[in-house]
């Protein structure tokens, strides 16, 4: 039995999921209540990078320093998530905790989510926040589902719900993320991490 989604966790798209816009993907919940579900892809790098659309920003980017396209809605804004530095926002380390850190303090500009992640205002200066940070992903669109939705594709087996790390959300090598996610996971869910990108290849 999984979880269920909520911010802060992943939802993984299992082999069968054969829709472009999702295959092989992992996908951060910002949110999650009855009103839907809104997430980021953590593994689609585009070529464009960060500096180029967002100079002020482009320092701060993790690796790869790019856009990441986050999802199919609304593929022309962008959605911001860094990981606070020490003593400027509550920090833990390890796993990502399901609900937000009371300790987190809400900064003009930065939007606690957990565990030391937040989304940032781009449209304010870096040097304008009060709070630094140790590396940010700037997303181009982003991942949207109905009242229910996400929970129906959950049941109809196109979606697994797993607990996070930190290091899932700035990963320095999307390319192996969902194939890293499923194995340590263990189980079946670690065998399916080995399915090959073509089945019939198999």
């Amino acid at each position: 039995m999984f979880a269920p989604p909520a911010k802060g966790r992943l939802v993984v798209a299992s082999p069968s999921l054969e829709d472009p816009n999702f295959r092989r993907t992992v996908v951060f919940l910002l949110a999650a209540d009855d009103d839907g579900a809104l997430g980021v892809v953590l593994n689609r790098p585009s070529g464009t990078a960060v500096k180029e659309v967002v100079p002020q920003w482009g320092f701060h980017a993790s690796e790869p320093p790019v856009l990441f396209v986050g999802g199919p809605v609304q593929p022309n804004s962008a959605i911001c998530v860094g990981r606070a530095r020490r003593g400027s926002s509550r920090y833990a380390a390890g796993d990502i905790q399901s609900a937000p850190d009371p300790g987190d303090p809400e900064a003009d500009g930065f939007s606690p989510l957990i565990a030391g992640l937040g989304t940032v205002d781009l449209n304010r200066a870096p040097e304008d926040l009060s709070v630094s940070f140790t590396g940010l992903r700037v997303f181009t669109g982003y991942s949207g589902w109905g009242p229910g939705q996400l929970e129906e594709e959950i049941e109809a087996g196109a979606w697994f719900v797993v607990q996070g790390e930190q290091s899932d959300v700035l990963c320095a090598e999307p390319g192996d993320l969902w194939e890293q996610v499923l194995r340590r996971q263990g189980g079946w869910l670690a065998v399916l991490a080995r399915h090959p990108v073509d089945a019939s290849l198999n």
